[in-house]
This record gives structure tokens, C-alpha cells and sequence, in this order.
């Protein structure tokens, strides 16, 4: 029996395909930026909002190290699910076993790097005299536990590039879950304060490392790890990278816009205006989970059925894809524009910030409602394979649009154009999404169209009228 019939992509119910692989995504991504809420509240609530400002001025770096496993993840989870697509699973094999080896590299030297000036570091992200010592703690420990992050969240993708979205979910489901009952211990019971937040989230990671190389390792995955795959090649990274290299190319711009926000927060809001950013950064990363995980759930079955050639249902899966996202976007919109004191004071009781980070919770998310169509159709060109496309959709928002707009607007409105510079840089993203995607879906069509016409030939010929 050949892989792909062996494979759960291989499924003309693509509704249920979507919702089979989007579900445990959602879960498993929910628990764990829910840590990252939970260590918000906790830091807020037992350290003070110059604690909270100290993690906003590491979470640039945080980022940075996502993009990494997002840059072999993603391009990685696409060669694979159309290699496996096309039943190729010695190649998708030895795609597995060079994307790990990847990982392991740059995460090693990115933290290397780091661990050479953490002062530096932080002082290039924007703390100031004041945030400098609550974020060096906290970085100074954090960086330990990236290289884990990395790894978990690359693996992630690469296992569900395979049709097996389950394990991935547990795996950030152990990890966050665990981060969350870490927190009160560390945090209020030893009394570790920020330092305690940042082992709970290492302590978690590593564990969640631990599940996944299990897995691997019991032989249950569909592909296996072998040594000889480990040996880099070239046409193999090549093709991971140029892929990848959208997610990586949004992120580190994402984790510069970030540095950029924070440095021109401290001069026109003050430690207060940094405060409420890395509230609002917390609720950002709620927003985009939609967008996130049903993109997720789409990319496997997208990139299978387009490497097997079923344009029909590549379409489909896009359609639904999109209003999935874009619905509940709709929902997550109306709730912050009605409630978002109430949503605020989860995390601090601080009055003053309360009132600072509502009002700009209301501007920042004006345009909410897009965000769901901009994530999915930016996944949609990586699952297909389309690197260019892929990379001007990832890092048209940071770079072409919300940076400059960071730069040019603080001149005229002061502290409120850092805020408005958010929902313009969405409506601007998505006008250049939809501009992308027309052509694309049009282009899938003809090639159905034609597949078709062949199998209707190809008919005729085997049964000829009489």
C-alpha cells in the first residue's frame, strides 16, 4: 500500500479534515500563549508594572527564536506534506531529518550569542535604567529554555505536516499547563518573583522537548528520524529555507517593530506606556490564534491535495479556511470593543494603566476583523510552495507597512499614532493579500479545469461511443 493512501490526508472530507487538524492546534496554542497570560498576571499582581514592562523588553527576543522554529517548521511542514502528497516518503524522510538538524544549529548560536551581553541586548530592546534590572533576570534565565522552545515548536510543524495534529497538541498542552502550575509555586510560595516566571517557562519547555523526541523515538510517527537524514542537503535546506524564510523574515521584522514600539514608548508614554504595551502584545497573541491554527490546519491538507494534484479541494479547503477564520475574528472584534477594562484588569489593578491600555486595546483593534484572513491567506501561499508570494504576504504588515508607519506617525499624534499605526498596517496587509489571492484561486481553477478535461479524454478514449 502506497504512503499516501496509508496517510490520514488522503481524505475528500476536507471539512472535517480542517476541523480534525485545526481543533488540537487551537487547543494546544491556546495553553500555551495562555502561560504566557498567566505570567503576565502573576507578574503583575505580585512584582508591579515595572515588571510587566521588564518582559515586554524581552519579549523581542522571544519572538526572534519562534521565528526560528517557524523558519524550519513551516518550510519544513510544507516540502513534507507535498512530498507525502506526491508519495515521496524518502525524500519527506530525509526533509524531516535536515530540518532537525537545522534547528538545532541556529537555535545553539542564537543563544551563544545572546548569553555573549544580555545587558546590550536589553538595552538595544528599550529597557531603561529602571526596566533594565526586572528584565535581565528574567532574560538571564529565559534564554536557557529557547533552544526547547525551538525545538518543540518546529517539531510541531513537522509532525503535523504528516497528518498528526494530536501529539503536537499534547505537547503544548504539557507545557503550558505546566508553566501555569509553576507560576504560583515559584512565583508567590518561593517568592522568586520575575526570576520565577522565567523557570516555570523553562522547567515546561524542556519537558515538552522531552514528549516529542518520545515520540519520534517509539517509532509511532508516520516518518522516522534516521542518522544519515541529519546530514545536511543542499537542495533540501534550500527549498526549506526559501519557504521559511517568510515566517522568519516576518517574525524578526514582528521583533523589531516590537524593540521599535518600546524605545519610542519610553519617550512620548514613559514606563507606563511600555506597561501597557506588553499587556496589549499579550491580547495580539489571542487575536492572531484563529488565523493561526485553522492556517495550521490548512497547510497539510492544502499542501497534499496540491501535490496530488486535486485542485478542486485545495479550493475548498481554502474557502472554508478563510470564513472559519474571518467569523471568529468577528467575535474576538466585538468583544474587545465592548469590554476592555474588563479584560485589562485580569492583569493589573493599577488604575492608571488600566485606563491607558483600554483605550489603546480599543484602537489597536479596530480592524481585528481582517486579522483572520491576513494570517490564513499568507499560510496559504507557504502550503502551496509559492515562496515569493509567501514572503511578501509575511512581511508586508512589519515591514512595508507598520514600521515605517512607527516612524512617520509618533512625529504628528505623539503616544496616540503609535497606536493607530496598528489598525492602518492591517487594512494595508489586507488589501495586499486579497490582491495576491485572487490570481492564485483563479489560477488553481484553470488547472482544475484542465485536470479534468484530461480525465474526461482520457475516458472517451478507454470507452469510445459507438
Amino acid at each position: 500500500m502506497s504512503a499516501q493512501s496509508q496517510n490520514i490526508l488522503d481524505d475528500y472530507r476536507i471539512g472535517r479534515l480542517l476541523l480534525k487538524l485545526s481543533l488540537p492546534s487551537f487547543a494546544g496554542m491556546f495553553v500555551m500563549m495562555l502561560y504566557n497570560v498567566v505570567d503576565t498576571i502573576f507578574v503583575g499582581h505580585y512584582v508591579g508594572s515595572l515588571g510587566i514592562a521588564g518582559l515586554s523588553i524581552v519579549f523581542p527576543f522571544q519572538i526572534l527564536y519562534m521565528g526560528i522554529g517557524q523558519l524550519i517548521g513551516l518550510g519544513g511542514a510544507s516540502l513534507i506534506s507535498r512530498l507525502i502528497g506526491a508519495d515521496n516518503t524518502p525524500r519527506a524522510e530525509r526533509g524531516l531529518g535536515n530540518a532537525v538538524a537545522a534547528v538545532i544549529v541556529l537555535s545553539a548560536v542564537l543563544m551563544i550569542t545572546a548569553f555573549a551581553d544580555i545587558d546590550f541586548w536589553l538595552r538595544l530592546m528599550g529597557a531603561s535604567d529602571t526596566i533594565l534590572p526586572y528584565a535581565r533576570d528574567y532574560m538571564s534565565i529565559i534564554i536557557i529554555g529557547m533552544f526547547f522552545q525551538t525545538l518543540v515548536m518546529s517539531s510541531n510543524g513537522l509532525i503535523r505536516a504528516e497528518g498528526n495534529a494530536k501529539t503536537p497538541m499534547i505537547a503544548m498542552i504539557i507545557g503550558g499547563g505546566l508553566n501555569i502550575l509553576l507560576d504560583p509555586i515559584f512565583i508567590v510560595v518561593l517568592g522568586m518573583g520575575i526570576q520565577g516566571v522565567a523557570l516555570a517557562t523553562v522547567t515546561s519547555q524542556f519537558i515538552s522537548t522531552v514528549y516529542i523526541l518520545r515520540y519520534y523515538l517509539s517509532g509511532k510517527s508516520f516518518l522516522k528520524i534516521r542518522v544519515k537524514n541529519l546530514l545536511f542537503e543542499w537542495s533540501i535546506l534550500k527549498e526549506i529555507f526559501a519557504i521559511g524564510i517568510a515566517s522568519f523574515t516576518r517574525t524578526f521584522a514582528t521583533s523589531f517593530s516590537v524593540i521599535l514600539v518600546n524605545n519610542i514608548l519610553v519617550v512620548y508614554g514613559g514606563d507606563l506606556a511600555v506597561s501597557a504595551y506588553g499587556i496589549i502584545h499579550r491580547i495580539i497573541m489571542f487575536t492572531l490564534l484563529p488565523g493561526i491554527t485553522i492556517g495550521q490546519g490548512l497547510q497539510p491538507v492544502l499542501g497534499f491535495n496540491y501535490g496530488a494534484k486535486r485542485f478542486d479541494m485545495a479550493m475548498r479547503a481554502i474557502k472554508l479556511a478563510l470564513i472559519a477564520a474571518t467569523s471568529i475574528c468577528f467575535i474576538l472584534f466585538a468583544v474587545i470593543q465592548i469590554i476592555p477594562e474588563l479584560i485589562v484588569s485580569v492583569f493589573t489593578s493599577d488604575s492608571e494603566l488600566i485606563e491607558l491600555t483600554a483605550h489603546a486595546a480599543r484602537v489597536v483593534f479596530s480592524v481585528l476583523y481582517l486579522l483572520g484572513f491576513i494570517m490564513v491567506g499568507s499560510l496559504i501561499f507557504q502550503a502551496i510552495g509559492k515562496a515569493g508570494k509567501s514572503f511578501l504576504t509575511a512581511v508586508a504588515r512589519p515591514v512595508l507597512f507598520l514600521i515605517p508607519l512607527l516612524f512617520i506617525l509618533p512625529r504628528f499624534f505623539q503616544l496616540e499614532g503609535i497606536w493607530i499605526a496598528f489598525p492602518i498596517a492591517n487594512v494595508l496587509t489586507f488589501i495586499l493579500t486579497l490582491s495576491l489571492l485572487i490570481p492564485q484561486l483563479k489560477e488553481l481553477k484553470k488547472k482544475d479545469l484542465f485536470i479534468k478535461e484530461q480525465a474526461w479524454k482520457t475516458t472517451q478514449q478507454d470507452y469510445p461511443v459507438c
